[in-house]
This record gives C-alpha cells, sequence and structure tokens, in this order.
C-alpha cells in the first residue's frame, strides 16, 4: 500500500520537476534562445542575411552600442541608470578631436578620451553618492550638461582631425574582422571576469539586490558607486574613440543621440531587472545582438528608419512585462 502511494506520488512530482526545469531553463537562457529563433527566422525571411559581409556588418554596427551596453549593465545592476551616455559620447568625441588637432598625436588624443569618460562618470558618481541626488535626475541633468558643452567647443557643428592615421583604429581589420568587433569582443570579456570573478561584481550585485543590507555588510556603498560610473564613463570613452575614428569627425549636435536608448534596451532585453541586482553581461551581449539583427532586418525588408524607434520601445515594455511575470 505504501509502495503504491510513493509511485502515484512520484508520478504526481514528475510534471512538477519538468515544469520548474523549463522556467530555470526560460530565466537564465531566455535571451539566447530568443536570439537563436531570431536568427533562424532573419535567416528564412532573407537569402541575404546570412553572407558573412552581412552579418560582419551587424557586429560592425552594433559594436559602439555595445561597449556602452556593458557598462550600462554594471550600472543597472547596482540599480542606477545613466540617461547622459550619448551626450557624454559627443563630449568625449569632441575633446577627443580637439587634443589630436592640437597635439597631433593620436596616442595622447587616445589618452584624452579614456581621462575623459571617467571623469565624467565619476561626476555622475559623486551627484548620486555624496550628493543623494536620484540617478535619474543627475544623469539627466548630465546629459543636458554635456551636450552642451560639446556644442560650445564645436560651436554648434562637427570637428574634423587633422591626423589620418587616427581612423586606422577603426577602419583596419584582422583578418575579415574588423578592429571595432575585436574591441567590443575584448571588452565583452573584460567586464564579463570584472563582474563574475571579482569582489568588485559581488559588491555591484550586493548593492543592486538590497542597498541597505550591502551597507550593513561593511562594504563602502559610496566608493562603489563612484567606481561603477567611472567604469561606464570609461566603456563610453572606448565607444567614443570608436565613433570618432571612423570618419575621423565628430558631430556635436547628433552624435550619440538616442544612444542611451538603444543601450538601455539592450541591457533589458539581456535580462538585467530595472531595480537592479540581478543580470548577467552574457545576457546584455546576447541583448545587443538582438537588436543588431532587428534593425538589419528592418534595413533588407525596406523597413522606414522613422519606426525603427518605434519597435525598439515596444521590445523594451515586453521584455519588462515577462520580467515582472517572472
Amino acid at each position: 500500500m505504501a509502495e503504491s502511494q510513493l509511485k502515484q506520488q512520484t508520478n504526481e512530482n514528475k510534471p512538477n520537476r519538468m515544469k520548474s526545469g523549463l522556467n530555470w531553463l526560460w530565466s537564465d537562457y531566455s535571451v539566447v534562445i530568443a536570439f537563436i529563433i531570431i536568427f533562424i527566422a532573419a535567416s528564412i525571411m532573407s537569402s541575404r542575411f546570412l553572407d558573412i559581409g552581412n552579418l560582419m556588418n551587424i557586429l560592425m554596427q552594433v559594436s559602439i552600442i555595445g561597449i556602452i551596453a556593458l557598462g550600462m549593465t554594471v550600472i543597472m545592476l547596482s540599480g542606477g541608470i545613466d540617461l547622459s551616455v550619448g551626450s557624454v559620447l559627443a563630449l568625449v568625441g569632441v575633446v577627443t578631436v580637439t587634443a589630436l588637432n592640437a597635439t597631433g598625436s593620436v596616442v595622447l588624443a587616445v589618452i584624452s578620451a579614456l581621462v575623459a569618460g571617467p571623469l565624467i562618470g565619476l561626476l555622475n558618481g559623486l551627484m548620486i553618492a555624496k550628493g543623494r541626488i536620484a540617478a535619474f535626475i543627475a544623469t539627466l541633468g548630465m546629459m543636458a550638461g554635456a551636450r552642451s558643452i560639446a556644442l560650445y567647443i564645436a560651436d554648434g557643428g562637427s570637428i574634423s582631425g587633422e591626423v589620418q592615421e587616427f581612423s586606422l583604429i577603426s577602419n583596419s581589420e584582422l583578418g575579415i574582422v574588423d578592429y571595432p568587433i575585436i574591441i567590443f569582443l575584448a571588452m565583452t570579456a573584460f567586464v564579463y571576469i570584472l563582474m563574475h570573478n571579482t569582489r568588485f561584481g559581488r559588491y555591484v550585485y550586493a548593492i543592486g539586490s538590497n542597498e541597505k543590507s550591502a551597507r550593513l555588510s561593511a562594504i563602502n556603498v559610496e566608493k562603489m558607486k563612484l567606481a561603477i560610473y567611472s567604469l561606464g564613463g570609461l566603456m563610453v570613452s572606448v565607444a567614443a574613440i570608436i565613433e570618432t575614428s571612423r570618419l575621423n569627425s565628430i558631430s556635436s549636435s547628433s552624435s550619440g543621440q538616442l544612444y542611451e536608448l538603444d543601450a538601455i534596451a539592450a541591457v533589458i532585453i539581456g535580462g538585467t531587472r530595472m531595480t537592479g541586482g540581478r543580470g548577467k553581461i552574457i545576457g546584455t551581449f546576447f541583448g545587443v545582438l538582438i537588436l543588431g539583427i532587428l534593425n538589419n532586418m528592418m534595413n533588407l525588408m525596406n523597413v522606414s528608419p522613422h519606426l525603427q524607434g518605434f519597435v525598439k520601445g515596444l521590445i523594451i515594455i515586453i521584455a519588462v512585462v515577462f520580467q515582472k511575470r517572472e
């Protein structure tokens, strides 16, 4: 009798175990599953999609947003947000070209960029951590301020570099792979290791999960926020170098426009919670690729570029709805 009851209970538990297994698979790998589905669908819908040139073009197009999204992921994992990344990219680009023309040195121009971005990120961190200003408000103010300074320095227009060697950064290849793709992959590996194999990463997750508990665990939350937003600024610097060196120029008015939307979309699609504490760098990587494939497909199908923003906004809403359901 007892044996038959045990068998019946085991049979009843099988569907529950299967359901929990499927839930775990979807929860941890939903973005990868979505990427595979979209990739297959794109392959079927357009014969040109699988051309190696087209695939390299997708990676090239997402490299800048991808690098920015890596920094945004760390910020959002900590429970923050940065709306200033697009304007900061334009300002760093202007600073880079100005330094390039003033010194004639590509190395000094790159160093100027790598210093300017983290400094602006540090200023964001100071307003948030020390000034107790909400991240949304602080970075919104920085978005307006950085764009205004860029416009002032460039007199409202574009600045072109006078050293042609600078353009080699974005226009050189290693085999069939462009340098910006290599830089994007390298930055992804760097941030992945930082977040998953160091104390810094553990502290970021702890702050995002429960800031009060993180303080009680002797984590210096203020210093961590300074480091987090400085890292975000560093990622913007790298992206600005690529953006500026493509055409050896930068537009103070249009460069970086709505990059914050693309970066946030990639992070949310990748599974990072808006409230922080949960998400993965690899998720953001696939989120960036999904956006790149969708943009590429809309171009191949001659969908109006004016509708692409609508599609991104819709994807963000759907992704957040799925997160809430989980």
